[in-house]
């Protein structure tokens, strides 16, 4: 969900990439088209915005500065399967040795008779 920061108005053009730029004042470049190569970039007005970590920081549709939580999931999930990999080796590894047991102890009883 966005949560609008700061109030700038800013009017875009088409052609051209709007972004907050390191100083967090808003920027925008000429985006490359059709093997033409894109321009540098250009201050369209002075905020001054101190970002926070964890968040995305955007140009919105009416030209105001919005940002929104950003999803962190996908470290998580890979840690996730790797540990459920272990535990499958080690199931199996568990599942032989009883498998084993089992056949030694069927052997040794069809010895008997």
């Amino acid at each position: 969900m966005a949560q609008l920061v700061q109030k700038v108005g800013v009017k875009r053009e088409s052609g051209y990439l709007y972004f907050i730029d390191k100083q967090g004042d808003v920027s925008r470049a000429l985006m490359a088209r059709g093997g033409k190569k894109g321009g540098k970039p250009s201050k369209v007005a002075k905020v001054g915005l101190q970002k926070e970590s964890g968040f995305l920081y955007f140009i919105d549709k009416q030209g105001n500065i919005s940002r929104s939580v950003m999803s962190r999931g996908g470290k998580k999930k890979a840690k996730k399967k790797v540990a459920k990999k272990v535990v499958k080796k080690a199931v199996k590894k568990v599942a032989k040795k009883v498998v084993k047991k089992a056949v030694k102890k069927v052997v040794k009883k069809a010895k008997k008779k």
